[in-house]
């Protein structure tokens, strides 16, 4: 789904008045189209950015996005446990996370929720009406990561 935002620009005009002969500033003209990919890559990259934030998914994301990152073509897995629904000038966020064990939850969704904010609202001119956070597991010091028991058993089976 592909959705159009429109930013108004009156830049250091405060009559409103239009210039060139009433054609409008060239930064006015037209509109520009923000897929919902985009604003789900932006979305997703924010929230990596907090350090207490392990991952983004669910097991069985997880799992699927890993499988997905093999194919060739499968793509990098950065909107994996993101999704979005873009309107014309409104966008909301859904974030399944795996926060790192010792972590303040309640803070770690607050920060990524800051962030993801304002990065989607800087990037895309979108107004962001929520961002809704699902904390799905903790990741433990001592856990092995999902990539890293693959490759294992697949060295002792060969």
């Amino acid at each position: 789904m592909t959705e159009t935002t429109q930013r108004s620009s009156t830049a250091g005009r405060q009559d409103g008045a239009t210039s060139q002969g009433g054609k409008g500033a060239p930064g006015t003209r037209g509109s520009t189209a923000i897929a919902d990919p985009v604003v789900a890559k932006i979305a997703g990259m924010a929230a990596r950015e907090i350090p207490e934030v392990h991952h983004l998914g669910g097991g069985m994301t997880r799992a699927i996005g890993a499988v997905r990152q093999r194919v060739p073509g499968g793509g990098g897995g950065v909107t994996q446990g993101v999704k979005v629904e873009v309107g014309e000038r409104q966008a909301a966020v859904d974030l399944d996370l795996v926060v790192e064990y010792g972590a303040a939850i309640a803070d770690t969704a607050a920060d990524v929720r800051t962030n993801v904010i304002d990065a989607v609202e800087r990037m895309t001119g979108l107004e962001v009406v929520e961002v809704n956070i699902a904390v799905g597991d903790v990741h433990l010091p001592d856990e092995e990561e999902d990539g890293d028991e693959s490759e294992q058993e697949g060295r002792r089976v060969a």
